[in-house]
């Protein structure tokens, strides 16, 4: 198999050309988060992008601060929509993270056995991350994890510890290959044939949104093929600095779903979707590869992206439907989704289209929710900052139903909303569609 040889160093083997398009016009600082919440500098793109310049100029090594300041950030992308120059921070943030593992300034035996056992471990092969998820079931389904707590064991954990188990999510009875078929048949007249991609959280904690995807995709002229043993997509390592495994990752992705035999390759996690859509640079300097990721590029499409160009049937209002209250509903945007991917419209009109739903604009849509991937347990006092912005935002809207289209932020907002006692519906646009069409 082709491999890449491993650049000396990640940001002086870039484009040069990609590291100085930054004119430090300081349009992105009002949108960075990390920023706006300290004031400094060093925590905004512009002083990101300072320090990576320096870097690949050769007037710096990487530093444990360098490092540090790379994992601060959010890698929310709102920089990306505000910049008027077109920097790609997508590409300098990934690189900047290479570098700094690549440094090893961070290393310790701690994290390195971390690391090795979610990213090297448990991600690069999906049947050991069901079988944690089974195992976690299991520990679930028994009153396992309720008499924990409720005898207060919790308490016997160190702090960090016993944050993290307040935020363990219930994992799906079922996981997407006991929900939908390797095919789901077109409803009607065949029109398209896609491929679906189950994910990873997604498919441990949501399946059932995988479920809800298909049936959707169905309804609306669409052959649906969801192989039963799939991949992750490699964006939690391309984001968390192992670009070699996250070159690996494409090629299985590539391989197991030809991008010349689908009209479409359909993504309903935003976060997947903006990493899934630059394969190709990814793999540029695979000779072996690098056209087929072209032409998978162009083939990603999030499902609302794909719905709003396919069209979709309208749901028929139940009968009596009309004298029902209406079900609020607002929108967060997923950041990978809005900033990333540039789909923001699309899932607005899909909840618009359905019968009984009134859409109600949440405040700072577009403002990240602190789930960022891991960032969340990563840098747990800003995630949670960030949470309980978003949940009074939320609040304010007297929405019953915040929609969010990537499995971080359902999760991050399920807990935010749960820990204060909000009884809010968190739901993906697409469940709230398959409901509709079911009704």
């Amino acid at each position: 198999m082709a491999t890449n040889p491993t650049p000396a160093s990640h940001l002086r083997g870039l484009d040069y050309s990609v590291v100085q398009q930054c004119m430090h016009c300081g349009l992105c600082l009002p949108t960075c988060p990390t920023y706006d919440a300290t004031k400094l500098e060093r925590h905004s793109p512009r002083g990101r992008i300072a320090l990576m310049r320096a870097i690949a100029d050769g007037r710096m090594e990487p530093t444990r601060t360098f490092a540090d300041e790379m994992y601060y950030c959010l890698g929310c992308l709102a920089c990306m929509t505000a910049c008027p120059a077109g920097v790609d921070y997508a590409e300098l943030f990934e690189k900047a993270r290479a570098e700094a593992e690549a440094s090893r300034v961070l290393a310790s035996p701690g994290r390195s056995l971390i690391r090795g056992l979610t990213l090297r471990g448990l991600f690069m092969d999906l049947e050991r991350l069901k079988l944690l998820g089974r195992l976690m079931r299991l520990w679930q389904g028994l009153g396992l994890q309720a008499l924990f707590r409720g005898l207060g064991l919790v308490r016997l954990l160190p702090r960090r510890l016993r944050e993290l188990e307040a935020m363990t999510p219930p994992v799906n009875e079922r996981f997407t290959e006991d929900l939908v078929a390797p095919v789901t048949p077109a409803r009607g007249t065949r029109r398209f044939r896609v491929a679906l991609l189950a994910g990873c959280a997604q498919d441990l904690i949501f399946s059932d949104v995988n479920r809800d995807t298909a049936e959707v995709l169905a309804r609306n002229g669409c052959e649906v093929v969801t192989p039963p043993d799939q991949h992750c997509c490699g964006s939690l390592h391309a984001h968390n600095g192992e670009w070699e495994l996250a070159q690996r990752l494409a090629r299985r992705n590539i391989d197991q779903f030809p991008p010349e035999s689908f009209d479409a390759i359909i993504s309903n996690a935003g976060g997947c979707g903006s990493h899934l859509k630059h394969y190709a640079r990814l793999l540029a300097d695979d000779a072996r590869y690098v056209g087929r990721a072209r032409l998978w590029d162009a083939k990603v499409k999030d499902i609302h992206e794909w719905l709003a160009v396919t069209g979709i049937e309208a749901p028929q209002a139940v009968a009596g439907a009309a004298n029902a209250p209406e079900q609020v509903v607002t929108y967060h945007e997923s950041c990978h989704l809005c900033h990333g991917q540039k789909v923001s419209a699309q899932p607005r009109a899909l909840l618009r289209a359905i019968p009984g739903v009134r859409l109600v604009e949440l405040p700072e849509a577009s403002w990240c929710c602190g789930s960022a991937g891991i960032y969340n347990l990563t840098q747990p006092e800003m995630a949670d900052q960030l949470l309980q912005r978003k949940v009074d935002h939320i609040t304010s809207t007297r929405a019953r139903v915040v929609a969010t289209g990537n499995p971080g932020c359902l999760l991050q907002l399920v807990n935010g909303c749960r820990g204060r006692g909000l009884e809010i519906r968190v739901a993906h646009p697409v469940t709230l569609l398959a409901e509709a069409y079911r009704r």
